[in-house]
């Protein structure tokens, strides 16, 4: 029985097609990646009884998941996460109560862990050994998380007014974390640019994730100012600032 049912991704605006057993990021139209099942053939192999059987965690979908091998799998443990009825909420008369989906009970403490823990899964896959996200904080948490697990390097590019305590986290799982003085599109130009340069796989899949004390410090890097430079001529816009010998900027600082 195959493990993974993916047959191939799908631009989720173009519906231009791709190779799932090639490395992509975004599609060519600079929009996300879906995957796609033979839903019909899953039909005839799998039953409904035997997933019921499965421990209750993502895995047990895994034939709905373009993970193609057990192999590849870098998980730290994610359950399925319940609706908790708020009965005792005041709603107006004959309302019924509503359900708050509890994702806290997740490794990384949001939805997050659930995308960027098979977006690492299909990384390691390809034998990616760098990756890159812009974020505002929940995917970037996540996404060191699992990069730590997969012994993939993680940079975590994030805009300036990011939660300390987001950016504490990521630095703790050890991704190096860039704070931008930008907005979160700024962020993931320096992403665009950083691939290029620095040979990075792009994080944002979409495949249905007190600073200065920590160890790995948080780099403050202005993302009006300047051009990433690389690699004699090559320039990209954004960042006018040393590189090391990974691609990415070196720190002007930590804060």
């Amino acid at each position: 029985m195959r493990y993974s049912y993916a047959t191939h991704l799908e631009c989720s605006v173009s519906a231009q097609t791709y190779d799932i057993a090639k490395l992509h990021g975004l599609s060519a139209v600079n929009k996300p990646l879906l995957a796609r099942y033979d839903l019909d053939a899953l039909r005839r192999a799998v039953s409904r009884e035997e997933i019921a059987t499965r421990p209750a965690d993502l895995w047990r979908w895994r034939e709905l998941l373009p993970v193609a091998e057990p192999a590849h799998i870098v998980s730290l443990g994610e359950v399925e996460t319940p609706l908790v009825s708020l009965s005792n909420s005041r709603r107006p008369a004959g309302f019924m109560p509503p359900l708050v989906k509890d994702e806290a009970r997740l490794p990384t403490g949001s939805f997050k862990a659930r995308g960027l823990c098979v977006a690492v899964s299909m990384a390691k896959a390809h034998g990616v050994r760098r990756i890159a996200i812009p974020t505002n904080g929940n995917a970037g948490a996540a996404l060191a998380a699992y990069a730590a697990r997969a012994g993939i390097e993680a940079y975590c590019f994030c805009p300036d007014d990011t939660p300390e305590i987001n950016l504490g986290e990521i630095a703790l799982q050890g991704a190096t974390v860039w704070r931008v003085n930008g907005l979160i599109n700024d962020c993931a130009r320096l992403v665009e640019a950083g691939k290029r340069v620095a040979g990075t796989a792009d994080a944002r899949l979409d495949l249905r994730s007190p600073a200065a004390s920590h160890r790995r410090p948080i780099h403050r890097l202005r993302a009006d100012r300047a051009r990433l430079r690389c690699r004699g001529r090559h320039r990209h816009a954004l960042g006018k600032c040393r590189h090391d010998r990974r691609g990415y900027p070196r720190a002007r600082g930590a804060g």
